[in-house]
């Protein structure tokens, strides 16, 4: 079978019960109410078949693995159950029944509903079934399932079961918490919104909720296929029980029996007998009580010749044995389960630890990481202000400016950075500035220059004239104050200490 999905409805009992969940469509329900649904078996002459009924679901109702049926793909569905197998917890390998009758019934009541009626119902209904259980296979279960009807058996009510569905298509179920009747949900058939919220679904891992308010069920639709059933010990929703026939234990009346004499022992067929059949005076035939050994000692000739009790102590050690074998079965699966269970325990702790170390290396790596981007982009930043400081005259006002302008520029933006900041501070560049003051000092001392060949031509020529008008007065030259010489050099010392003058060459 080509089936994307299989799902197990967890949510049927084999046993009578009232639901805990308080709403409009329960009601007490009696498990003879499901006693009609048995199907039709001649126990008398079928003593190794146990008939049972019970609920198999509620359709329009989710369970509680979060999955639901509608009317529509129950009655598409019902007939299919026919011929399925009941088995034990699920295993295939362990078939202890078939399904033999299906029916709809009205949710907590049991009536019967036709086909017809279901299919355009809106609230919840039972899908209710009817099969045998082969004693024979695993008499421990059937009696197990005849005492959960009996109120004085302490385990009465303690068998459950559940049915699986495998299916291809689903759409999506949004119900307010607390209510379970798709009758008032919402459906979600568009595929990308499906998509979008699977995920929640408790099939595929989910919590089964979409907010705290709200959850979200899963509609198994199209070409639905029922599975079986698997009987179990765990109960799980809102279903009516089983039922089974009254008084199930065949007896047979015995017109005399005898005890064994060890004396008669059939050797051969390792049978023990007391006597041969015969008829007494009275009429009554005289059976032989033996001791059957095997299966295959039972023969038609061979039940004409026992005593009942013969043949119920036979299948009582059978039963026995079976019931044993089982149990032993279950513990061995149970402690493989305990095991297994407590290395994935292990495991897991291990594995918590190897993660909380892993977070820690990975959070000091990720320090030291940003420590060095850190470091690095302090570098960049030192280097970047000392060039500027290097190749501009700066005050504390610029380089405050500059650091926050530079504090986050990368290599490329910062070389654009700087090309802009060659232009706006052009007057602050220290070598243009020097260069500058190079020109201007050559300007100047060159004015000077000038300045002190024109002011020795002035002085020589005043001489001339005052020792000509000298010569003309008949003035001595030597009676002439020493004024003139005097400030002539006091004027060169002047400009000599103010612009080194004796670093020129004055002609």
């Amino acid at each position: 079978m080509n089936l994307k999905y299989i799902t197990t409805f967890a949510n049927l009992q084999i046993k009578p019960i009232v639901s805990e969940d308080k709403d409009k469509y329960l009601s007490l329900a009696s498990i003879n109410s499901l006693k009609k649904f048995l199907p039709d078996i001649d126990t008398d002459k079928n003593i190794d078949l146990l008939p049972i009924a019970f609920d198999a679901c509620v359709v329009n109702r989710v369970n509680k693995n979060g999955d639901v049926v509608d009317s529509l793909t129950a009655t598409e569905m019902l007939k299919n159950f026919v011929n399925k197998p009941i088995n034990v917890e699920h295993d295939r390998t362990k078939v202890v029944g078939c399904i033999l009758t299906a029916n709809f019934s009205k949710f907590g009541t049991n009536e019967s509903l036709s086909e017809e009626e279901a299919k355009d119902m809106k609230e919840p209904f039972y899908i209710t079934l009817g099969g045998v259980i082969w004693k024979i296979i695993n008499p421990q279960l059937s009696n197990l399932i005849e005492e959960s009807n009996d109120p004085s058996s302490e385990n009465y009510m303690n068998v459950s079961a559940s049915w699986e569905l495998g299916f291809n298509e689903y759409d999506l179920v949004i119900l307010e918490n607390n209510n379970k009747n798709i009758e008032d949900a919402k459906i979600i058939s568009d595929e990308k919104e499906k998509d979008k919220l699977k995920k929640n679904l408790k099939a595929f891992g989910g919590s089964g909720k979409i907010d705290k308010d709200k959850s979200i069920y899963r509609q198994v639709l199209g070409n639905v296929i029922p599975l079986g059933i698997g009987l179990t010990a765990n109960p799980a929703a809102d279903v009516q029980g089983v039922a089974t026939k009254d008084n199930q234990n065949i007896e047979i009346k015995q017109e005399e029996e005898e005890s064994i004499d060890s004396s008669n022992i059939d050797a051969e067929n390792n049978i023990s007998q007391k006597e041969e059949n015969t008829v007494n005076q009275e009429g009554v035939i005289n059976r032989i009580i033996m001791k059957i050994e095997n299966i295959n000692q039972i023969t038609d000739e061979l039940l004409k010749q026992v005593t009942a009790s013969s043949l119920t102590d036979f299948i009582q050690e059978e039963l026995k044995k079976a019931s044993e074998t089982f149990v032993a079965e279950k513990n061995e699966k149970d402690n493989a389960i305990k095991v297994a269970q407590e290395k994935y325990e292990a495991l897991s702790t291990e594995s918590e630890k190897v993660k909380e170390e892993l977070e820690k290396v990975k959070a000091s790596l990720a320090k030291l990481e940003e420590e060095k981007v850190a470091k690095a982009k302090e570098e960049a930043f030192n280097l970047r202000m000392a060039s500027f400081d290097e190749e501009y005259d700066l005050n504390d006002e610029d380089r405050q400016v500059l650091a926050i302008d530079i504090k986050d520029l990368n290599d490329e933006t910062f070389a654009a950075y700087k090309n802009k900041m060659a232009v706006l501070m052009k007057e602050k560049n220290k070598a243009a500035k020097k260069a500058k003051e190079e020109e201007m000092k050559k300007a100047k001392a060159s004015e000077i220059k000038e300045e002190v060949v024109a002011s020795a031509s002035s002085e020589q020529s005043a001489t001339e004239v005052v020792d000509e008008v000298l010569d003309n007065s008949n003035v001595e030259k030597n009676s002439i104050p020493n004024s003139t010489a005097t400030a002539e050099v006091s004027l060169r010392e002047k400009y000599s200490k103010a612009f080194g003058f004796e670093g020129f060459d004055i002609k």
